[in-house]
């Protein structure tokens, strides 16, 4: 049930290269883990609130805070139940390595006007290097761009890196009312 594929070796690369497009103030991080990305944004002075499914992940995620000192908001939560985000209520989202396609919406909501998000998860090319190999869990190609075409896209990354990994990556703007 638990699709993460996190590598806990500090926070993402995309995330790093691209702190200052992000306006500082809320930040929800999507299945996030064990709080690599969360408490690097936190360091950085930005309020962080994570969810994840797994009670396990969210304890590492505070751990790390803790060991950083800084403070994350941290709480588990079953992103395919009843989970929702609340509206217009984030500066910043993002979510790596996890592919829910009834969020997408609920993200773009929960993003205030001129708000962020940042999203970077696997394709369906990532099948042939193991896991993810289910689709539900696979975007298609250009699928992650039209997912947020209703956004202004900052930066988009399609294909294969690192030789072993195949992902989409987008940082995108929340320009209008949706």
């Amino acid at each position: 049930m638990i699709h993460h594929h996190k590598d806990d070796h500090g926070p993402s690369q995309l995330l790093i290269d691209n702190i200052n497009l992000l306006p500082k103030g809320l930040v929800l991080d999507v299945a996030m883990g064990t709080g690599r990305n969360a408490v690097y944004l936190a360091k950085k002075s930005f309020e962080v609130e994570g969810v994840d499914i797994s009670a396990e992940a969210v304890q590492s995620a505070l751990d790390l805070a803790r060991e950083a000192g800084v403070t994350i908001h941290a709480r588990v939560a079953d992103l395919e139940g009843n989970y929702h985000i609340t509206k217009n209520a984030y500066d910043v989202i993002i979510c790596f390595n996890y592919l829910q396609r009834s969020l997408i919406i609920n993200i773009k909501d929960g993003l205030r006007l001129g708000g962020i998000v940042i999203y970077e998860t696997f394709t369906v090319d990532q099948a042939q290097f193991g896991k993810p190999t289910n689709p539900n869990y696979l975007l298609k190609k250009n699928e992650l761009r039209e997912l947020f075409d209703d956004f202004l896209c900052l930066y988009y990354r399609e294909g294969i890196v690192e030789k072993r990994k195949a992902l989409a990556s987008i940082i995108a703007k929340k320009a209008h009312t949706t």
